[in-house]
């Protein structure tokens, strides 16, 4: 049986799994309300689903048509926007956001204030430090060619970024890559190598024991 607080907001059509915990001020299931040139979609939203064990904490929104997984936390004044999966174990960091149409796999760990864009994909085991800023717009709002063209990050399983670090649209961050803090990444980073600076560079390869799978 879920437990939701007095002061939690919790909208019709919900599905709460067994032991879910929604706190105080907490928001589940809210439909979006978009600015006549948004670029999101405009589909029809099913229910939010939200999985066995999973704890929305103080002031968390989670929107409709968003599907998250079991034992996940989202922290307090999180966001998770329309159409967002979140898998198994995910943690969400204090005011953390991901933005409509993303994907988050398993175990993925987002820490506090940092932006995940629309339309980006981190696979399981991602490592997302503080104020990290993901982007997916090179053309910043101008130009209808941009609507074609919107995409943000790809990053693989096990890849690390550091706090601050800011990607640019559409670059891949390889399998067990390590973006160092602050790095701007403007380009693609390879598998298994640190990169660092603005822009970021490849400095070394990853150690061998930092990694999932050696």
């Amino acid at each position: 049986m879920a437990e939701i607080h007095p002061t939690a907001t919790v909208y019709e059509g919900t599905v709460l799994g067994e032991g879910v915990k929604v706190l105080e001020g907490a928001v589940v299931g809210k439909q979006p309300t978009l600015s006549p040139r948004s670029t999101a979609k405009r589909d029809p939203l099913p229910p939010t689903v939200i999985g066995d064990g999973t704890i929305v904490s103080t002031g968390a929104i989670v929107f409709a048509g968003s599907a998250i997984g079991a034992r996940v936390i989202l922290g307090d004044q999180s966001c998770v926007r329309e159409r967002v999966r979140v898998g198994d174990d995910v943690v969400l960091g204090r005011g953390s956001y991901i933005e409509n149409d993303t994907t988050v796999g398993a175990l993925t760990k987002i820490q506090a204030e940092a932006y995940i864009t629309a339309y980006s994909t981190l696979e399981d085991n991602v490592f997302i430090a503080p104020c990290v800023v993901t982007t997916n717009d090179n053309y910043m709002g101008r130009t209808e060619k941009r609507l074609a063209l919107l995409k943000g990050p790809t990053i693989r399983r096990g890849a690390r970024v550091g706090g601050g670090a800011i990607l640019c649209p559409g670059v891949e961050i390889g399998e067990e890559a390590f973006v160092g803090a602050g790095a701007v990444v403007t380009k693609d980073v390879p598998a298994r190598k640190l990169v660092v600076g603005n822009p970021a560079r490849v400095l070394r390869d990853v150690p061998d024991e930092e990694l999932l799978t050696p």
